[in-house]
C-alpha cells in the first residue's frame, strides 16, 4: 500500500492561530493547608473490608502518593467538590495522587484533588469500581508537565464515572482503558489534551457529558500491544464544543498527532456508534475516523531524544509486532448528530490544518475519514460489506472519505457506501449494585 502522503508539498504559507481558549480551572478557596499524608495513609493501609473513610471539609495537603491495595467495599467518602480539596502541589514521594489497585466495589466520591506528579487518580484491576462527583485537575495554565491523566482506571470492569470533571491532564481528562462495562455520564471535561478517551475497551457508554476547550473531545483508541481490543462503544446525547485548544501532549505521546480542532476522534476501533451529540465549532473535523495505519505513515520518531519520546515510538514497534491487532475501522456508525462549525480556517498547528485547507478551501467537510480499509473485508469493489460498513448519515454536514492510501486519488465527499445503517449496540449494563440512581 503507498503512503506518499507529501505533507511538505501541501503547506501554503497561510498564518492562523487558534481562538483564545477558556481556563477553567478553580483555584482552592484561601487558609493553609493541612498535611495529613500519613495520617490517611494509615486509615487506608488498615480499613477492613466493607469500612467509609470520611474526608472533612478543608484543604489537604500530600508529600506522597496515597495508595490503597487489595480492599473490598471501600467507600472514601469526601464533603463536595471544592469542600474537600486533597492538594499535591508539594508531593516529593510517588507519581500519582492516589493509586488504588486489585480491588472489588470501590467508591470515591464528593471531593477535589489537585496537582500530583503523575496521575491524579489511578484506578488498576477493580470490578465495580464508583467515581463519583470529583473534581481532578492541574491549577494554572495547561502545560506539558502536568500528569498524564486526571482519572485513570485501567483494566476494570463494572465502572460507572458520573457527575466528574477533569482539567488540565497533558494526556486524557478522564481515561478508560484495557476495561469492561463502563459507562461514563454526567461529566465535564475542560483544557485537557484528550477531553474523554475510550482505549482498548469492550462495552462502554459515553453520554450525557461536556467535553469543551481540549484539543480532542471524546477519543475511542485501539492501540497495539495491549491486553485487549475494545469494541461496542457508544457515544451520544453529549455537547462536544469548541475544541481548539493547542495541543500540550509532551513529545512523543500518541495524543500529541490529535490535531487541534478535533470533536471525536475514532482511531483504529470496532463497532463504535456516534449519535444524537451536538458537535460544534471544533476547528478541524467534528468527526475524525482514522486508521492506524495512517498514524504510522504520518509519524516520525527519527531524531528524537530521551525517554520523552517513547510513547510513540513504542507504540510503533508494537504495531509491527502485535499480530492480533487490526489497525482498520469497521462497523462504525455516525448517525443523526448536529455537527456545524463556524470558523473559516482548520488549525495550522499541525500538517492536517494545511492539507485539509488545500484540498476544500472554505468548504470544508465536517465528517473525515482516512478511507483506509482492511483488505480482507473489502468486496470487489473495494468498499467494506455487511456489518463491517463505515455509515454516516443524518448529520447535517458533509462526509469526505479522503483516500490518502492513493494520495487523495478518489476523494470523494458523500460516497454512496456511507449511505448504510447498521444493527444498533445493545446499551452496556453494569452489575445493577454499582449503578447510581439516575
Amino acid at each position: 500500500m503507498s503512503h506518499l502522503f507529501l505533507f511538505g508539498s501541501l503547506l501554503l504559507f497561510i498564518s492562523g492561530c487558534a481562538p483564545e481558549s477558556k481556563l477553567w480551572t478553580a483555584q482552592p478557596p484561601g487558609g493553609e493547608a493541612q498535611d495529613i499524608s500519613q495520617a490517611l495513609q494509615q486509615q487506608l493501609i488498615l480499613a477492613n473490608d466493607g469500612d467509609t473513610i470520611t474526608l472533612e471539609p478543608g484543604i489537604f495537603s500530600f508529600s506522597r502518593s496515597l495508595i490503597m491495595e487489595g480492599k473490598n467495599d471501600i467507600l472514601i467518602q469526601g464533603a463536595g467538590i471544592d469542600q474537600t480539596i486533597l492538594t499535591f502541589a508539594a508531593q516529593e514521594e510517588g507519581a500519582e495522587g492516589m493509586r488504588i489497585s486489585n480491588g472489588r466495589s470501590i467508591t470515591l466520591a464528593d471531593f477535589t484533588i489537585q496537582d500530583a506528579k503523575g496521575d491524579n487518580i489511578k484506578i488498576n484491576d477493580v470490578d465495580g469500581l464508583n467515581l463519583l462527583n470529583i473534581k481532578s485537575e492541574w491549577t494554572g495554565t495547561p502545560d506539558k508537565d502536568n500528569g498524564a491523566y486526571a482519572l485513570y482506571p485501567v483494566m476494570c470492569k463494572n465502572v460507572l464515572i458520573d457527575g466528574n470533571i477533569a482539567i488540565g491532564a497533558s494526556d486524557a481528562g478522564i481515561y478508560v482503558g484495557q476495561s469492561e462495562r463502563v459507562i461514563v455520564r454526567n461529566s465535564k471535561a475542560y483544557n485537557n489534551v484528550a477531553g474523554i478517551e475510550i482505549e482498548n475497551t469492550i462495552d462502554a457508554d459515553v453520554y450525557n457529558n461536556e467535553a469543551r476547550d481540549n484539543t480532542g473531545g471524546i477519543l475511542v483508541f485501539d492501540l497495539p500491544g495491549l491486553s485487549q481490543l475494545g469494541r461496542k462503544v457508544r457515544v451520544f446525547n453529549n455537547v462536544v464544543a469548541d475544541n481548539n485548544y493547542t495541543n500540550f501532549a509532551p513529545p512523543g505521546n500518541i495524543v500529541g498527532a490529535v490535531p487541534p480542532g478535533t470533536g471525536v476522534m475514532v482511531l483504529a476501533s470496532k463497532e463504535v456508534e456516534i449519535f444524537d451529540n451536538d458537535i460544534t465549532d471544533n476547528q478541524t473535523a467534528g468527526v475524525a475516523l482514522i486508521s492506524y495505519e495512517f498514524v504510522e505513515a504520518t509519524s516520525n520518531v527519527d531524531g528524537q531524544e530521551g525517554g520523552e519520546e517513547l510513547s510513540m515510538e513504542n507504540n510503533l514497534q508494537r504495531y509491527k509486532t502485535d499480530q492480533a491487532y487490526d489497525p482498520y475501522p469497521s462497523a462504525i456508525s455516525v448517525r443523526d448528530n448536529r455537527i456545524t462549525n463556524r470558523h473559516t480556517w482548520p488549525t495550522f498547528e499541525n500538517d492536517i490544518g494545511y492539507l485539509l485547507t488545500y484540498k476544500f478551501w472554505f468548504d470544508r467537510p465536517q465528517i473525515l475519514h482516512d478511507g483506509i480499509l482492511d483488505p480482507t473485508l473489502v468486496d470487489a469493489g473495494g468498499q467494506l460489506t455487511g456489518n463491517k460498513r463505515i455509515c454516516i448519515t443524518g448529520n447535517g454536514t458533509d462526509a469526505a472519505n479522503l483516500d490518502v492510501a492513493n494520495e487523495f486519488a478518489n476523494l470523494a465527499i458523500n460516497p454512496p457506501a456511507y449511505d448504510c445503517n447498521l444493527p444498533p449496540i445493545t446499551p452496556t449494563d453494569l452489575t445493577p449494585k454499582m449503578v447510581a440512581d439516575e
